[in-house]
């Protein structure tokens, strides 16, 4: 008859012949075991495992992105660097460049400059005093001054503008050979006329007497308030050329003789004169090699303004 105790524990099933206090069953240690790895395994914690928030990544993402292109900035010269950042600036802000755009009112091209400092007449003693005075002093000397250049656009109210001749109208004939009214180009029966030029400059009234050629209906337009003085050329009186006799008389076999002779003395001259000339050159051709080389001249100021002005005319 089996016996349980208020435990629940059935001891008919004990083994009463094996009974060891010291040794462990299977569950037990599987029990201190799972015990024991709990004790090792790390404690979990949440916020280790948590992600930060959005403001954290976008400082991170631009300290990183700003740090780049640093380094691509600094990796430029200074006219590339300054022209990717006013475009990443028009770019990013787009209508705000007022606040960059350089102040141009006082910027002055070179013809503005002349324009400034232009004088119809410079006298030869007056004194060079800045850059600008000197280069509208230079421009003056590159002008022609024998004939003047006029505009009869308001001749009614008796008011002409004249100016000098440049090169290129020199060559052309404009003012001399051609009427030299801005808008005529009649080339007959031009006369010459003798003006008292009455002007303001840098409000200062001067006068200056002028000549210039026109055609008659620019002479006409000119004269049309009052006639202005007509210059002429003086004719000259010709001298009777005494006309002198030559008797004639060697025959043709002389003059034969005389034109052969003369032939073979300027053949002769022409055979000596190419010699001395390849002699010359050759003389010429030894001595560049046995002299020392040339330094070039510095150029002076001067000559500067003379080769600008002489690029400006062309």
């Amino acid at each position: 008859m089996s016996t349980a105790t208020h435990s629940g524990y059935d001891l008919t099933t004990e083994d009463i012949g094996y009974d060891s206090t010291n040794e462990d069953d299977i569950e037990t240690k599987d029990a201190k075991r799972a015990r024991r790895d709990l004790a090792d395994k790390p404690k979990y914690d949440k916020r280790e495992k948590a992600k930060a928030h959005s403001s954290v990544f976008s400082a991170e993402a631009a300290a990183d992105e700003g740090r780049r292109q640093r380094v691509q900035l600094l990796q430029l010269n200074a006219y590339d660097r300054h022209k990717q950042l006013v475009n990443t600036y028009q770019l990013y802000f787009p209508g705000s460049t007022a606040g960059i755009q350089r102040d141009n009112r006082n910027d002055k091209r070179d013809i503005d400059v002349i324009r400034d400092h232009h004088r119809f007449l410079w006298n030869e003693s007056e004194a060079e005093e800045s850059w600008e005075v000197q280069l509208a002093k230079r421009y003056y000397d590159k002008l022609f001054k024998e004939y003047c250049i006029i505009d009869l656009s308001r001749y009614k109210e008796n008011q002409f503008g004249m100016r000098w001749r440049v090169e290129a109208e020199v060559v052309t004939g404009n003012g001399q050979f051609v009427c030299a009214n801005k808008k005529c180009e009649e080339r007959k029966k031009l006369r010459t006329w003798e003006v008292n030029f009455g002007y303001s400059e840098h409000g200062e009234k001067k006068n200056a007497l002028v000549k210039c050629r026109l055609c008659f209906e620019c002479s006409y337009k000119l004269n049309y308030h009052h006639k202005k003085k007509e210059l002429t050329k003086r004719k000259k009186k010709s001298k009777k050329k005494k006309k002198r006799s030559r008797s004639s008389s060697s025959s043709d076999s002389e003059s034969d003789y005389r034109s052969r002779k003369r032939k073979r003395a300027e053949e002769k001259l022409e055979k000596e004169t190419s010699e001395k000339v390849e002699a010359e050159l050759e003389k010429e051709a030894s001595n560049l090699w046995s002299k020392p080389a040339e330094k070039e001249e510095e150029k002076t100021r001067e000559d500067v303004f003379d080769e600008f002005l002489g690029d400006l005319f062309l």
